[in-house]
């Protein structure tokens, strides 16, 4: 008897919270296609001009093939049967989840080349890194009588947001030199896993040039500034190898959330945002605790504590305000969660709140704080 996959990933939707794509084949060489009500992680198909059926996280991997692509619906499952190649979607009409793509996946998870309903990733990072530009040139002011800045991207994913940077310093006559100095030499993603093996790897993996940053100032461009334990890292390497100076630009606002859904981010205490909050004086917290709401002073203050923290010069984020014209028309199809901490799931909406409250409970006691939150 045929198994009733309908049935089943409707009651596997409703009873899981979280992040889920993924591809089921079973015994008899039938392909099940599943993505969760939540939308936070991508699945696309496409139906290839030869007839072949094609499914993958992102569309990048169906570059150079001719055919039809759409993304698989949140709360949905798509059937292929083995024999006759037909395909059949059910909607599993879960209980009501607003469906939003995780913002990882735009800024950081996602391949350059791949788009989002016709939004490519490579130039929303690109948009982000021009907008960026403009607040790092009031920053980083050359000097005419020494050598030019460097900008470098962080290697993999901060290509876009350096060659955008990089125009904005130019169309704004800033004088600076395109080059990455930083480079690694293997691809494991350093994000994941406990404290002192992560920090092993993050030396393992960077080397700086050494003869391309001795006497000169050095801007690093990066997608997000999560733990700053990497940037610390690489930071101290250049300085080693003789820079001048190291300023970092952050194509994202403070990541305030930790993530639930597959990131490896699970508490707020781990995140440069909170670590930088705790060592500020009770009277300039409570404007922080505004995240993606707090007034520039304040996002200049978490800035200043976080460069002390990493030996950097200076860091800037790109202010949350700067981020939401950039995304516009798809605002509401995109997961904020990280610079918000507004939960997507309800799950991760009570994780989180017992998170905060915890760690506003081990904090000095202050009027002003405890009403922020």
């Amino acid at each position: 008897m045929p198994a009733d996959y309908e049935a089943i990933f409707r009651e596997l939707d409703d009873r899981i919270d979280g992040a889920i794509s993924a591809l089921l084949l079973d015994m008899n060489g039938d392909l099940v296609a599943y993505r969760n009500r939540s939308g936070l992680r991508p699945l696309e198909t496409m139906r290839a001009s030869n007839g072949l059926l094609l499914f993958a996280s992102e569309n990048c991997a169906f570059a150079g093939l001719k055919g039809e692509t759409q993304q698989l619906l949140p709360g949905s499952i798509r059937r292929v049967d083995a024999k006759s190649g037909r395909s059949v979607d059910h909607i599993l009409n879960s209980r009501g989840c607003k469906a939003k793509l995780c913002a990882y996946e735009t800024l950081y998870l996602g391949s350059p080349n791949t788009s989002v309903e016709g939004h490519s990733h490579r130039q929303t990072r690109h948009n982000i890194g021009l907008a960026l530009g403009r607040i790092v040139a009031e920053r980083v002011q050359a000097d005419p009588l020494l050598m030019p800045p460097i900008v470098s991207s962080m290697p993999k994913t901060g290509g876009p947001y350096a060659d955008g940077l990089f125009d904005s310093l130019a169309e704004q006559g800033v004088l600076a030199e395109r080059s990455d100095v930083v480079a690694t030499q293997f691809l494991e993603r350093t994000l994941l896993g406990r404290p002192k093996a992560r920090q092993s790897r993050i030396a393992q993996k960077y080397l700086v040039s050494e003869s391309a940053v001795a006497k000169r100032t050095i801007i690093v461009v990066d997608e997000a500034l999560i733990r700053g334990d990497t940037s610390q890292a690489v930071t101290t390497m250049l300085l080693a190898a003789g820079a001048e100076a190291v300023h970092w630009a952050i194509g994202s606002p403070p990541i305030v959330a930790p993530h639930y859904y597959g990131m490896g981010i699970d508490t707020l205490d781990e995140l440069a945002f909170w670590q930088a909050l705790k060592r500020l004086p009770p009277e300039l917290r409570a404007q922080s605790l505004r995240f993606h709401r707090m007034d520039p002073p304040a996002l200049k203050i978490i800035e200043s504590n976080i460069a002390t923290a990493i030996q950097a010069a200076t860091i800037t984020y790109l202010p949350f305000r700067a981020l939401v014209p950039i995304l516009a028309n798809r605002l509401e199809g995109i997961d904020l969660s990280p610079f918000t901490l507004e939960m997507p799931t309800p799950a991760g909406r009570q994780r989180a709140d017992r998170n905060l409250k915890a760690l506003l409970a081990a904090l000095p006691v202050n009027p002003r704080l405890r009403s922020a939150s």
